[in-house]
């Protein structure tokens, strides 16, 4: 190079120099162009093996989980192209390896450039892997990634040839390829996860081999045998910050884990902090709780708590709403016995009583109950003379009495038909309710009639009254007449009954009486037991005058007054009107009759009003005819049941009706009394939570059990339809909860419920 710079600069040569010069030149800048190709070539090639190192520890780091799959369901080809690969490449020349970089830095730019396109479908196969549960499958699919490898390998192979002559050839790019090195040297590491579906973890967390068995699919999580991996702890605990829901199959068999916890999906996100956040804030939107994963009450994820709540074991949510009812500026009415549902459902616990045992079973539950179950006294101290309830060593007694029928309910109830003929206990007089019931003695032996009863009381200060009839096997309800109106139809009771029931009924207008009015059929009778009926007390004859003037303005007949010498009580028996000849003749409009806008079947938080309803007169509608006797109104579909309009389930409305019956009489009697496993002798108390046409209780018939059907507010109303073939049941909206004690019911039926309310 000197000489160079020197001939620049001198003057003219003999041409023996000239030529001497130039072949010197030539030889020294042939040896200074073979010195940089040596070194640069040399600083390629460590850099290369160093790489093919990384890649060569990723790939069996990677693999080594697709070596534990059975031989039988890998292909050989799969194999070597998912584990030998790295084996290959360390023994290719270098500048091959130089062309692995190229190779690997076009597929990085591929993939970041994709990363829309891949997180979705990343997405959509985690949704689907909580149901890809089956060996076989994850066999065939571990077969397909395997041969998809192997043609990769083959591509990638076809490539490094034409591409390691073009780095040979380009010395002069040498500063850019070592500023993608650095690059290269951080997306190795993330590149060789993703080709070998490992993205769906984070870095710190180490995979828990399941079996030794595990299915590597490109975009997803790694899957065992059973349903999904899961990250655990030391203690072999799921850690919830990173699980999801598990499947169906565990959740229907739930013993297939023994005594571990349910497996659970893990979401799959980018390798980074972002992913991880990003995964929480949804497990949080999703109500998924991250809580202590070691206690006992944890479950998927969740940590249920016990209600904590001065009702204890006795807790009914909408009931005992402490801070609701504290808001109520006027208990007049009983504001404070209606509901008032918290504005969030409660998704605690309710615990059991201390000492509780299952409940006895049926006839026998009538006479008694385990103490422990309903450990209340205060009844059985106030009342035990009057044979409601005792207390007799571990046991809860009921004589069968009350205040009313000190002396039996059967001798009562035999009184009640004896008084009025036209009763016709389980026959003319089938669904009654029963107002302010006790302990519901009343309605537990009608049964013995082949009557069924309503009954409600309040839960009040007669202390769990109707968990007592609940724990007995007899059908009631925690409600009171206050404010808003009862959760039935109209015209759907065919008696009514009130014995000894402390019950305003002649104040503010006769508001409460009017709203026995409505739910009363035509033609019904309503039974009043009370202490102005045969008491001369002073309090009791003012009652009575009351009562009198307030019954003859509805229009009411006082059939018979009746005495029980027996039990020293008599009971006065009303009829309500068939017609409205007697409304139109009042001289005192008073109560007064209620507005054509005002619908009488409207019951669900609707206000009571003291008004009078008019009896249908058109032969088609509901209530101008008394339904068949029993049992032939439970098939019979209701005179007024029109062929011309769709029923519930579009067919017209007497086919429908009969549709309904055939089928749930045939799933009943095939599947449900057979195939479920059930005992039903030990089963009294059910409720079909979504009762249509009240079918699978029909179907039930012969069993000696009790069905509640429960119609939903916003569905059709086919509740009435329940009623005329002699069945019970209540509105409600399942958005709330039920208003019962806890433990009620032995069996809880729910025909395509949940999935009505997910549409709302």
């Amino acid at each position: 190079m000197g000489a160079l710079g020197k001939n620049s600069r001198g003057g003219k040569r003999g041409p023996s120099f000239s030529w001497t010069s130039t072949i010197t030149i030539l030889i020294f800048i042939a040896f200074c162009a073979f010195g940089i190709y040596i070194l640069t070539s040399s600083a390629s090639s460590t850099a290369a093996q160093r790489r093919s190192d990384i890649s060569l520890s990723s790939d069996r780091r990677a693999s080594r989980f697709d070596l534990k799959e059975p031989k039988s369901a890998l292909d050989d080809s799969a194999v070597q192209s998912e584990s030998g690969a790295s084996e290959e490449d360390s023994s290719e020349t270098q500048p091959q390896q130089t062309n692995g970089e190229e190779e690997t830095q076009k597929q990085g730019d591929k993939g970041s450039s994709s990363g829309i396109e891949s997180q979705e479908q990343i997405e959509h196969d985690t949704d689907g892997t909580g149901e890809e549960n089956n060996d076989s499958q994850n066999q065939e699919q571990s077969q397909v990634d395997g041969t998809v490898a192997d043609e990769e390998s083959g591509k990638s192979e076809d490539k490094l040839a034409p591409e390691t002559e073009q780095s040979q050839d380009s010395t002069d790019r040498q500063s850019d390829e070592d500023e993608k090195k650095q690059n290269e040297e951080e997306q190795k590491p993330e590149q060789a996860e993703e080709e070998n579906g490992n993205n769906s973890h984070q870095p710190e967390q180490q995979i828990e081999e399941v079996d030794g068995r595990f299915e590597n699919q490109p975009g997803s999580q790694l899957v065992d045998d059973e349903t999904t991996h899961t990250t655990k702890s030391d203690d072999g605990v799921i850690n919830p910050a990173t699980s999801l829901p598990f499947s169906d199959d565990q959740l229907e068999n739930p013993s297939n884990s023994g005594d571990n916890r349910p497996q659970e999906n893990q979401e799959v996100h980018p390798l980074n902090e972002e992913g991880r956040k990003e995964n929480e804030e949804e497990q949080q939107q999703s109500g998924i709780s991250k809580g202590n994963p070691g206690n006992e009450a944890s479950f998927i994820g969740y940590e249920w708590e016990l209600c904590n709540v001065t009702a204890g074991a006795d807790y009914i949510p909408c009931l005992d709403n402490e801070k609701a009812i504290k808001k109520l500026n006027n208990f007049k009415h009983y504001q404070h016995r209606e509901r008032h549902c918290p504005e969030e459902s409660p998704t605690c616990l309710v615990p059991l009583p201390t000492g509780y045992k299952r409940s006895i079973e049926w006839p026998k539950s009538r006479d008694k109950i385990w103490y422990n179950n309903v450990p209340h006294t205060k009844l059985a101290e106030v009342k035990g003379h009057q044979n409601w309830v005792k207390v007799d060593g571990e046991y809860l007694t009921f004589p069968g009495g009350g205040t009313q029928f000190i002396h039996g309910a059967l001798h009562y109830i035999d009184f009640l038909q004896q008084s009025l003929r036209t009763i016709a206990w389980g026959k003319h007089t089938r669904v009654i309710l029963d107002v302010g019931c006790g302990v519901a003695s009343f309605g537990g032996y009608l049964f013995d009639r082949d009557v069924i009863t309503m009954s409600f009381a309040p839960k009040d200060e007669h202390e769990a009254q109707v968990q007592f009839a609940l724990e007995r096997g007899i059908p009631a309800i925690s409600a009171v007449m206050g404010s808003q109106r009862l959760p039935f139809p109209s015209k759907v009771f065919d008696l009514i009954h009130c014995a000894r029931c402390r019950v305003p009924w002649h104040a503010d207008g006769g508001l409460l009486l009017l709203e026995l009015n409505r739910v009363l059929r035509p033609g019904g009778y309503f039974v009043w037991s009370a202490t102005p009926v045969y008491q001369k007390l002073k309090e009791d004859l003012e009652i009575w005058k009351a009562m009198s003037s307030l019954t003859k303005s509805m229009c009411w007949d006082l059939v018979t007054i009746k005495k029980d010498k027996l039990n020293g009580v008599a009971a006065a028996i009303y009829r309500k009107p068939t017609s409205n000849e007697c409304y139109d003749n009042r001289k005192n409009q008073s109560p007064p009759m209620c507005e054509e806008e005002d619908d009488p079947n409207a019951a669900w938080y609707t206000p009571l009003k003291a008004c009078i309803h008019r009896v249908p007169t058109d032969a088609s509608e509901r209530g101008t005819k008394w339904p068949m006797e029993w049992p032939q109104r439970l098939k019979t579909p209701p005179y007024w049941l029109d062929s011309s309009q769709a029923g519930f389930y579009g067919k017209p409305g007497p086919l429908d009706f009969k549709s309904d019956y055939d089928h749930w009489k045939q799933i009943v009697t095939k599947s449900y009394l057979n195939g479920l496993g059930i005992n039903w002798s030990k089963i009294r108390n059910v409720m079909d939570m979504r009762a249509v046409y009240g079918g699978f209780a029909a179907a039930l018939k012969d069993m000696k059990i009790w069905v509640m059907n429960v119609v939903n507010t916003d569905s059709s109303d086919t509740l009435p339809v329940i009623y005329e073939r002699g069945l019970f049941g209540i509105y409600h909206d399942w958005c709330e909860s039920f208003s019962t004690y806890p433990r009620t019911y032995d069996l809880l039926h729910a025909d395509q419920l949940f999935s009505k309310l997910k549409e709302r």
